[in-house]
């Protein structure tokens, strides 16, 4: 009978750690790929003034204009500044990656996602713009090309731009 209680007792705490991981995983605290991202930071682009500069920290020599770039619900004019959504959606073939870069934020590179083999290579999120400014769609392919396309985004609140 004993053994039973034990069995249960152990069964309880195993529980109880799962779900308090899995309570700290969804608040942010733990992140199960954080090694893995930690591996990938690449300073010197987030680091960058210019898509030049970041082209080049990522290995490339310039990037193509391209339109086979969709901006999805990335607005022409932004209300606030502080909150911009941005959504692209690549249909080049073998994107392997796509950067958001802010022209005239003091540091070019928002964001860079990377995508597995046979992912959509769609993205959505929100970033800050100091002033209207270009926003660039930075697209690197798996066999080491960079493409770009260009939209530009003027900001009414927020920024010192309109």
């Amino acid at each position: 009978m004993e053994t039973i209680v034990e069995f249960d007792r152990e069964r309880r705490d195993l529980l109880k750690a799962a779900l308090g991981a899995a309570a700290l995983a969804a608040a942010g605290f733990m992140r199960p790929g954080a090694a893995v991202a930690q591996g990938a930071w690449n300073k010197n682009a987030f680091a960058s003034k210019t898509l030049d500069e970041v082209v080049k920290a990522y290995g490339g020599a310039r990037a193509e204009p391209t339109s086979e770039i969709s901006w999805g619900s990335t607005p022409e004019i932004a209300e606030n500044g502080a909150v911009v959504p941005v959504s692209v959606t690549s249909r080049i073939a073998n994107t392997e990656s796509i950067a958001i870069l802010i022209e005239k934020n003091p540091n070019a590179l928002a964001a860079r996602f990377q995508f597995p083999e046979g992912t959509d290579p769609t993205v959505s999120t929100r970033v800050k713009i100091g002033q209207s400014s270009n926003v660039h769609a930075l697209i690197k392919t798996k066999d080491g090309k960079f493409y770009v396309a260009t939209r530009e985004v003027k900001v009414t609140l927020g920024g010192c731009g309109g």
